[in-house]
C-alpha cells in the first residue's frame, strides 16, 4: 500500500518526530508552569541555621539577610518576593505571564529547555508552512492560501519572540545573573554594596556548568 511504501522510504518518520516534539513542548510547558520554582518555606529556616539547608552564596560586603515584609520569611541571597505568587522565590528570575508561574532556582533550567524545544517546533512548523505556499498574484490564490499565509506570519512572529527570549536568557546565565538582577541592579542591596559589578560571575564555562548541572 502507499502507507507501507512511505514507511519504507522513511517519509513517516519526520511527521512522527514533529508530533513528538510538539507533545514534548506541551509536557514541558505544564511541568514548568505547575512545579515549585523554589519557594522559600518558613520551616527551612531552622535547617539552614543548622547548616542543613540549601547553600547560600557568599554575601558580598556586610550585607545582612533580611526578612520579607510580606511573608515574613528570612530571604536567602538572590531571593525575591513575587506579588502574584505571594511567595519568596529562590534565585528569582521573573514572573512569566504565559506560564502563570515564577521562573526561579528550581524550574529555570527546564524553562530554557522548554524555550529550546519550542524554538525547534516553531522553525519546523514555519518550514512546513512556507513549503506549502506557492505565489501567484490573483484573488483565487489568496483565497486558497490565506490560512497558510496567516499561519506562517504568526509562526514567524512567535519564532522571533522565543529566539530573543532564549538568547537573552542564555546570555544572562553565562554571566550568572538573573533578569531581575539585570533590570534592577541599582535597587538591590547586595549588588549596590558589592565591590564587583557582578559578585556571582565565575566565568562563562563554570556559570553554565553550575546552572545546567
Amino acid at each position: 500500500s502507499d502507507l507501507q511504501k512511505q514507511e519504507e522510504r522513511g517519509e513517516l518518520l519526520q511527521p512522527l518526530i514533529f508530533v513528538l516534539l510538539v507533545l514534548c513542548s506541551i509536557l514541558l510547558y505544564f511541568k514548568v508552569s505547575l512545579m515549585d520554582p523554589g519557594f522559600v518555606k518558613p520551616e527551612e529556616e531552622e535547617s539552614e541555621d543548622k547548616g542543613q539547608g540549601v547553600v547560600i552564596p557568599q554575601i558580598p560586603g556586610d550585607i545582612k539577610l533580611r526578612r520579607c515584609g510580606y511573608c515574613l520569611v528570612k530571604q536567602p541571597m538572590r531571593a525575591k518576593h513575587c506579588q502574584l505568587c505571594q511567595h519568596c522565590v529562590r534565585r528569582y528570575d521573573h514572573h512569566c505571564p504565559w506560564l502563570e508561574n515564577c521562573v526561579g532556582e528550581r524550574n529555570h533550567p527546564l524553562f530554557i529547555v522548554y524555550l529550546s524545544v519550542q524554538l525547534v517546533v516553531l522553525l519546523w512548523g514555519g518550514h512546513i508552512a512556507w513549503s506549502g505556499l506557492y505565489f501567484e498574484q490573483s484573488q483565487e490564490w489568496l483565497q486558497h492560501n490565506i490560512f497558510l499565509l496567516v499561519s506562517f506570519l504568526l509562526i514567524f512572529i512567535f519564532t522571533i519572540v522565543v529566539l530573543l527570549l532564549l538568547v537573552s536568557h542564555l546570555y544572562l546565565i553565562s554571566c550568572n545573573t538573573t533578569t531581575w538582577e539585570f533590570m534592577s541592579h541599582h535597587r538591590i542591596s547586595y549588588l549596590q554594596h558589592s565591590e564587583l559589578e557582578n559578585p556571582f560571575d565565575q566565568g562563562i564555562i563554570l556559570n553554565l556548568w553550575r546552572f545546567f548541572c
